[in-house]
């Protein structure tokens, strides 16, 4: 039995983005300053780190996908914070944002981590945002602590863990090797040979000459 798991660790080579919206700024701006807090604490160097505002949680994705299909990106952190009004404009914009940031990551094959608060009150998006750590164990610490903080922290476990597991394999490349490989196998009922005529530089096409159909042998009578 094979058992993987990551370890939080700085990333070998790249850079990780951070994608933060602007909306609830005073509680985005502490989930930003605990995800560099973390990265920070585990080694990641400043120049490997990217921070991109924009206006609210519902452009995160864009702006995920835009980091996340460059190659030199390792993971995007994405931090917002939507909390509930008198509509359910809320219900909407959360819905979309994290089908949408959970596609940019399968599609991708990296972290993009959803560190984007969906709160009922403001008090909630406080407590989620605070200095406090969490033990991610609720039976242990209670507390909210700080979202953002944990996201720095699962962009930094999962890009250790992908770079542990096996290579995907590429289903349309074996296909395509197959085919190839099929195309290069001597066919028993036609031959086909392709060559190029030195006199007038045509492509000449030589087949076979039909093959005679065996006759049923007759029985004696």
């Amino acid at each position: 039995m094979t058992i993987y798991e990551g370890t939080i660790c700085p990333p070998e080579k790249g850079y990780i983005a951070v994608v933060v919206s602007k909306f609830n700024r005073t509680i985005t701006q502490r989930l930003l300053d605990g995800a560099l807090a973390t990265l920070k604490k585990h080694k990641v160097h400043e120049d490997d780190i990217r921070v991109c505002w924009v206006p609210g949680a519902f452009e995160i994705p864009l702006i995920a996908e835009r980091f996340a299909s460059d190659i030199d990106c390792t993971a995007v952190i994405c931090l917002g914070a939507v909390i509930k009004g008198e509509t359910s404009h809320d219900e909407h914009i959360n819905r979309a944002v994290s089908l949408e940031i959970a596609k940019i990551a399968t599609d991708n094959n990296k972290p993009v981590v959803f560190g984007v608060l969906t709160c009922n009150t403001v008090e909630q998006a406080e407590e989620r945002s605070g200095a406090s750590e969490q033990t991610k164990d609720k039976a242990v610490d209670p507390t909210a602590g700080n979202k953002g903080a944990e996201a720095a922290e699962v962009a930094l476990e999962m890009i250790d863990l992908l770079s542990e597991l096996p290579e995907p394999k590429d289903p349309f490349g074996d296909m395509l090797s197959g085919f190839m490989g099929s195309m290069n196998e001597p066919d028993e009922d036609f031959d086909v040979y392709d060559y190029w005529d030195d006199d007038d530089d045509d492509f000449v096409e030589r087949l076979p000459p039909p093959r005679k159909k065996s006759q049923p042998k007759k029985g004696k009578k």
